[in-house]
């Protein structure tokens, strides 16, 4: 999984992100010197075509979440792979500022993600899993291993 060009959006979905928060997370909400993400928007497709970029379902969906040492390091690999994509591109290169792209910089969705994580597991052998499962499981694993309740939900309200 590690080679694969969308490893990085790949650990974003296991580490607690919504499908469709990777899909709208972008660059500039990346701090990766901080080693944290702000979640603030979303981007789903419906029907074949129409993409619906929008903010959270909530004020309770905005939260600024650590990241691991391992998805920093993937992330920074992966922007630093889409500027060498950027110069091969040239004017063709689209450059929305999103983190899950193509390499002409064209936002990928939900489907695309799904269809790559899909790849992977069945290249190795193992179950489909939903990612929106794998976030879940994800959050029990964090909560298991004592991560705080106000952390995992992002704030002080912890229903989310």
């Amino acid at each position: 999984m590690k080679s694969d060009r969308l490893f990085a959006p790949l650990l974003l979905s296991v580490m607690g992100l919504r499908p469709a928060e990777v899909c709208g997370l972008r660059w500039s909400d990346i701090d990766l010197a901080a080693a944290t993400l702000g979640i603030a928007n979303t981007r789903t497709v419906m029907g074949n075509r129409t993409v619906v970029e929008k903010d959270t379902k909530s004020m309770a969906g905005e939260r600024v979440l650590p990241i691991p040492s391992l998805v920093r390091e993937a992330l920074k690999t992966f922007r630093a792979t889409q500027a060498v994509d950027r110069l091969a591109a040239g004017e063709g290169y689209e450059g929305g500022g999103y983190v899950l792209v193509d390499e002409l910089g064209c936002a990928l969705n939900g489907r695309q993600l799904r269809a790559r994580a899909y790849k992977i597991m069945d290249a190795n052998g193992l179950r489909r899993v939903r990612l929106y499962d794998a976030r879940a499981s994800c959050l029990t694993y964090f909560a298991n291993n004592g991560v705080p309740d106000h952390l995992l939900a992002g704030g002080p309200d912890t229903r989310t």
